[in-house]
């Protein structure tokens, strides 16, 4: 009896030490988060994610940009925003719309590329964002 105690007790253990050391694995990775009111400035922005992809390398994590202001009436202009697209998917960015600036300067969500995700609001989800300890800046 003593010994199937024991037995399961380094299971246990041995279980525990493996969850631990895959959750500080998952800690490890780096996330950024970048608010910005100029579509423009994703060429530097995309080329920032890159750069930070190949320093950081197995720690890079997840890369988002959140577009606020009146900059989001660019983001219904194909011809702007097909290569920008094309090169975060390539990157793994997230490229997100702020609802509050579709809602106030009348952009149509339906018009919105289907690479753009909406949030309800940008600055709130920045806020989110770096709470998770994203590291953040504002452009």
């Amino acid at each position: 009896m003593k010994k199937i105690i024991l037995a399961s007790i380094v299971i246990l253990l041995s279980l525990l030490t493996n969850f631990v050391q895959a959750q500080e694995k998952h800690e490890d990775h780096i996330n950024y988060v970048v608010l910005t009111r100029n579509v423009p400035q994703l060429k530097p922005i995309l080329l920032a994610a890159e750069e930070l992809a190949v320093q950081d390398g197995e720690n890079f994590g997840d890369f988002q940009v959140i577009i606020c202001g009146k900059a989001v009436q660019d983001l219904t202009d194909n011809v702007i925003m097909t290569d920008f697209l094309e090169k975060a998917k390539k990157t793994g960015v997230i490229i997100n719309a702020c609802g509050f600036s579709l809602k106030k300067f009348n952009v149509d969500r339906t018009k919105i590329p289907a690479g753009v995700q909406i949030v309800e609001n940008g600055i709130l989800y920045n806020f989110e964002l770096q709470k998770k300890a994203y590291l953040s800046i504002e452009l």
